[in-house]
């Protein structure tokens, strides 16, 4: 279940020695075609990582041939010599498998402005493009790990066709386009433009509306690989909802691995005035650290919902403040904007939680999926420097 599940992939992940651990830290994922179509989308954080430079200039003419990543080391904030490394990263690669430099994306991920250790890296690419084979996608979604406890990869089979991805995350979540670093593989035959189309809308309603802690990446990537080797072409709705579905899955992944996480948390608003009012109001209340703080102790603190829906500017999204309702559980604690059912109804045990907020103003609905504030997330981010 991972990226070579779809046919005309092959992947690998080795240890080349830029974890201290010694665990993997280099991954290859190659398209072997005949299709060597491709999309991505990439972090919206101004500081962008020297990887994401250029991937989204190799990215530009809609072909990728393969894809190497590393984790131990972000390259970012790292200067002229920071791209002069993913270049030379790329073409080693393209070397090793006889292709262009300019159809290799690079992803990096780790702690933030440190050079690369071009001396392990290379090397490190040199072992994962010869250890390269159809059943390598597990070893390729380990390798990609940082402070993630498990890889995380999802599988969609389509009528005669298959998409495959993994991903790597578990803090720095927050969109602005993705949220981590993800490949995804299809062997459905798609257009370039079509499944530029389909992954931006993906996007959107999946890993754009994970939010664990606010803090957006400077190398988030997503990329989606095409290899047209089932010779089947899905209709459009139908793939677009099969990527839908992979995406959605990594997303609820990456939040269940949140870092320290005890809940994961469900923010739906219902009966907005537009999607992105609801999206809007969602996130306010994602983002809020004392909703976040109350739900880790267990308190279904509705004042501190409606606090945060109410920092939604008007023109955002239109809702009159006397008549919100908020739901913890299934509990509607809140009524009109006032006291509702008795709180000690709801039990927040369970990691899961729901929320829902009602803003009377609509009917477009959207959700946010976040987690909550905890003691492990302060010590481990306190102990992590980047």
């Amino acid at each position: 279940m991972s990226v070579t599940t779809a046919q005309g992939f092959r992947a690998s992940g080795v240890a080349a020695g830029l974890k201290s651990t010694g665990k993997p830290d280099v991954a290859v994922v190659v398209n072997d075609g005949p299709d060597h179509h491709a999309a991505a989308v990439f972090t919206t954080n101004r500081v962008a990582a020297a990887p994401v430079v250029w991937s989204r200039q190799v990215v530009a003419d809609r072909r990728v041939d393969a894809v190497v990543l590393n984790s131990g080391g972000a390259n970012a904030a790292t200067g002229h010599q920071g791209f002069q490394d993913t270049h030379a990263t790329a073409e080693h690669a393209a070397g090793q498998l006889g292709i262009s430099a300019g159809d290799v994306l690079v992803c990096s991920t780790g702690l933030i402005g440190l050079p690369q250790p071009m001396d392990r890296l290379v090397p490190g690419v040199t072992a994962a493009v010869e250890a390269l084979g159809a059943e390598g996608g597990a070893d390729a979604a380990e390798a990609i790990m940082t402070t993630d406890s498990v890889p995380k990869t999802a599988v969609h089979r389509g009528p005669g066709y298959v998409i495959g991805g993994m991903a790597k995350g578990a803090g720095m979540l927050a969109p602005g386009m993705a949220t981590m670093l993800c490949v995804i593989t299809t062997d459905a035959a798609v257009d370039p433009a079509e499944l530029d189309v389909a992954l931006t809308e993906a996007v959107r309603t999946t890993f754009n509306r994970t939010d664990s802690d606010g803090c957006m990446s400077t190398n988030d990537t997503v990329a989606l690989l095409a290899s047209g080797a089932s010779g089947t072409r899905p209709e459009a709705a139908e793939f677009q909802e099969g990527l839908r579905t992979v995406c959605a899955d990594l997303a609820r992944q990456l939040i269940a691995d949140a870092e320290g996480a005890a809940h994961e948390i469900s923010i739906q608003v219902v009966n907005a005035s537009t999607e992105d009012a609801a999206e809007a109001v969602a996130r306010a209340v994602s983002r809020s650290n004392l909703f976040k703080a109350a739900v880790f102790g267990q308190d279904p603190n509705w004042g501190r919902v409606i606090s945060a829906v109410g920092t939604v500017p008007e023109e955002l999204a239109p809702f009159d403040a006397g008549r919100l309702d908020v739901h913890f559980n299934g509990v509607q604690v809140c009524r009109d904007s006032g006291v509702g059912e008795d709180r000690e109804l709801v039990d927040l045990s369970p990691r899961e939680v729901s929320v829902v907020i009602d803003l009377h103003a609509g009917e477009a609905t959207a959700t946010i999926w976040t987690n909550d504030l905890t003691h492990d997330y302060v010590h481990e981010n306190s102990a992590y420097s980047s």
